[in-house]
């Protein structure tokens, strides 16, 4: 490939143009473009270039003076990038993708610092590495900011270590935007911490392996598997900072192994959201694999699907999707492995409150929006160019804020359950009736008295294929209910009492929006609580056991303690545990806090 040409340009780019300050977008991929020939005079004449595709080249640098100061999204995947402190010319850049560059990592640097020494040096050049690789490697907009020099000091020292077994940066210092969007209000009330709940200071770590320490197990039997904490993670925090202990994390979702076949198989893969970013974490490693920021959003949900695609080569493959939504009302697609955001949907006039995908149709989608509604979206394939044509299905008016969806196990083509502000709700969501506009059909009351209704409903989740988990209709208590004997007692009535199988004991706080969840091949519930614990419930004998049934709450099979403060680099002394989910094999379980840390645990 040659230098670059105007009419090359004007050929590649979107829109169509006769003019190249009218291009918006410009795919430059698969080229075997070297870094002379990225001519700046000429790539400066892109005056509204937001998107620019440069991956699959031969790149080593990028030029410093390209002039593209709305370029927003920037693709360099597999080039041979050793220093990327270009971007710093790029103020409006949100999106980044690096992937597939060797020479970025510190393992690169360690394999060229090994193979300068002969093996009688090897042992004693270890110290020697770790400063080579602090003063050396360099990444990110800010080439040696104090986190990436901390970070790069951390990564080495684990390469060296682990005998130079591969491992990844888990953050990049991202530049922090010139503005950010106009503070809306908050669209998720906050559970505020305890006065006496005062944090240590944190130390730089922004990852704290404990996998050496057993987690503090309480239970009913001791035969139970051991769990055991991996990781701490605090990969959300505002401009990379160690002290920020404020950024809220709210969702996380295991991605559903879809390569295996399996039914319920799911990778050690999750997503996690918080403040204005999302990311991808390998639960082994503990390594973040991808990190997406959308500055001024705050990001309240993620969920996972997986489409089949048709390659331009007319091949048919699995294309694991990551929808993720909050505050803006905006559900953003991003396609996780090539790390951008290929869509994005104007979901909502207000805030996003949770994303549930159909279990049966891979392009469905439904969001609940603080507006009172619940929109089905049919996302369609993909075309070549990643791009997303969204149309809208059902509209589903609510009373009341909808926090939790749940299609109903048995027939989620037929029912979708909601945990609202005001209680547990029903709606027909069938396609093949001709409402598009559809209010609540039924109304769930979970105790006798004149405010059984109307109570928040903050936890939902199927345990089976019958049996469902709600929590906060009642203090200190979880509920496990019958969907199929409830409903069998409809009649037409637009109210149903529950019929209850089992309460399980939980936490006494009045504290709101701790999100219980479900391993249904495991028969297991989980739920975190406001002093950091994880309680965990074996349910599996109550799902077999006929009536009648214990009336007396079911204490929790285990509850995971939070680690003492010297297990986490004095990271914190207390923290709420809002959300805790867990693959389906219960290998892995992801908790978030209040206090911004990320926790990881496995079981043994």
């Amino acid at each position: 490939m040659g230098p670059l040409s105007a009419r090359l340009l004007m050929q590649r780019g979107r829109p169509k143009s006769d003019r190249l300050g009218k291009i918006r977008s410009l795919d430059l991929s698969g080229m075997k473009l070297l870094s002379e020939h990225l001519d700046p005079k000429l790539l400066s004449r892109l005056k509204q270039l937001q998107e620019l595709d440069l991956s699959n080249n031969q790149l080593e640098t990028l030029p410093a003076n390209l002039g593209l100061s709305h370029l927003r999204v920037l693709r360099c995947a597999n080039n041979q990038l050793g220093d990327v402190t270009a971007l710093c010319q790029f103020p409006q850049l949100e999106e980044l993708s690096l992937e597939g560059n060797p020479f970025l990592t510190v393992t690169a640097h360690w394999e060229k610092f090994k193979a300068a020494l002969s093996p009688e040096e090897a042992e004693k050049a270890q110290a020697d590495f770790v400063r080579s690789a602090v003063r050396d490697v360099r990444y990110g907009p800010e080439s040696l900011s104090e986190f990436t020099q901390w970070r790069v000091r951390m990564i080495s020292e684990e390469l060296v270590a682990s005998g130079g077994i591969q491992v990844r940066e888990a953050d990049v210092p991202e530049r922090p935007p010139k503005a950010t969007a106009a503070r809306e209000p908050r669209a998720k009330p906050v559970a505020l911490k305890r006065p006496d709940d005062t944090p240590l200071s944190l130390s730089p770590n922004k990852r704290v392996c404990t996998s050496s320490s057993s987690a503090h197990v309480e239970g009913s039997d001791g035969s139970q598997p051991t769990l055991e904490p991996l990781h701490f993670l605090q990969c959300h925090s505002k401009n990379n900072s160690p002290r920020d202990l404020e950024t809220q994390l709210w969702a996380c979702a295991f991605e559903p192994a879809w390569e295996e076949g399996q039914a319920g198989a799911t990778s050690q893969t999750v997503a996690t959201c918080g403040g204005e970013a999302v990311c991808v974490i390998d639960c082994q490693t503990g390594i973040v694999l991808h990190k997406y920021k959308a500055p001024g959003e705050e990001f309240f949900s993620v969920a996972w699907t997986a489409l089949t695609v048709v390659t331009q080569a007319g091949h048919k493959k699995r294309w694991s999707v990551l929808a993720a939504a909050g505050l803006r009302g905006l559900v953003r697609l991003l396609h996780v492995r090539a790390g951008f955001c290929c869509g994005v949907i104007r979901a909502h006039k207000k805030a996003i409150a949770t994303l549930c995908f159909s279990p049966t149709h891979e392009t469905h989608l439904f969001t609940a929006s603080y507006d009172k509604r619940i929109i089905l979206w049919d996302l369609g394939v993909p075309n070549h160019d990643y791009e997303f044509q969204a149309s809208q299905l059902l509209t589903l008016d609510t009373a009341s804020i909808p926090l939790r969806l749940c299609p109903v196990a048995s027939c989620p083509d037929t029912y979708l359950l909601a945990g609202c502000e005001g209680g547990c709700c029903c709606w027909d969501v069938r396609l093949d009736q001709p409402q598009k506009r559809r209010v609540c059909e039924v109304e769930f009351v979970f105790s006798e008295g004149a405010e059984a209704a109307g109570r928040r409903v903050d936890g939902l989740a199927f345990v089976n294929e019958d049996v469902v988990a709600s929590k906060g209709n009642s203090l200190g208590t979880i509920c496990l209910w019958s969907w199929s004997q409830t409903w069998m007692g409809r009649g037409k009535q637009s109210t149903l009492a529950v019929v209850v199988l089992a309460r399980l004991q939980w936490s006494p706080t009045k504290l709101a929006y701790f999100s219980l969840s479900t391993c249904p091949d495991e028969g297991i519930v989980l739920c975190g609580d406001e002093e950091g614990n994880v309680w965990v419930y074996d349910v599996r004998h109550i799902l077999t056991q006929p009536p009648p049934r214990p009336a007396a709450p079911q204490a929790p099979t285990q509850i995971l303690k939070w680690p003492q403060p010297w297990a986490l680099g004095q990271m914190v002394t207390k923290t709420m545990v809002n959300t805790v989910v867990a693959n389906p094999t219960f290998t892995y379980l992801t908790a978030l806090t209040d206090s911004n840390i990320v926790a990881i645990w496995k079981r043994q």
